[in-house]
């Protein structure tokens, strides 16, 4: 899986609500398919589903301890998703800081209307 798969699969996988919460609860530490079902007012299978999406994405991993299959968080996929979205913070960045520059010479005292909008040309 190349990195705009792996990029695709985890905004999908963050898209969903209820996915998002498993990920917030695994973020506290490991835990089984009952325990992450707790919360919701949905089925085991259905939480499996989306557990599913998740390992798929490489957001969680399964352990094994005897009978029991814990779920971990597994964060070197979020991490590729904070570094491709630290890009677009950094251009927005600039972004903001340019017009914090501009609102501030067209608040400057002394310049008129006229000689506000002339210096933006």
């Amino acid at each position: 899986m190349n990195q705009a798969q792996r990029l695709d699969a985890t905004f999908a996988a963050l898209a969903d609500p209820t996915r998002r919460a498993i990920l917030a609860r695994l973020a506290t530490g490991e835990a089984s398919v009952g325990e992450l079902a707790g919360p919701f007012a949905m089925s085991q299978p259905a939480i499996s589903k989306h557990l599913v999406v998740l390992e798929r994405a490489g957001l969680i991993s399964a352990g094994r301890e005897g009978q029991r299959r814990p779920r971990r968080l597994e964060a070197g996929r979020l991490a590729e998703a904070a570094r491709w979205l630290e890009q677009y913070r950094e251009f927005w960045e600039a972004r903001f800081q340019s017009l914090d520059v501009l609102l501030a010479e067209m608040q400057a005292p002394g310049l008129s209307a006229r000689a506000r909008g002339k210096k933006r040309k």
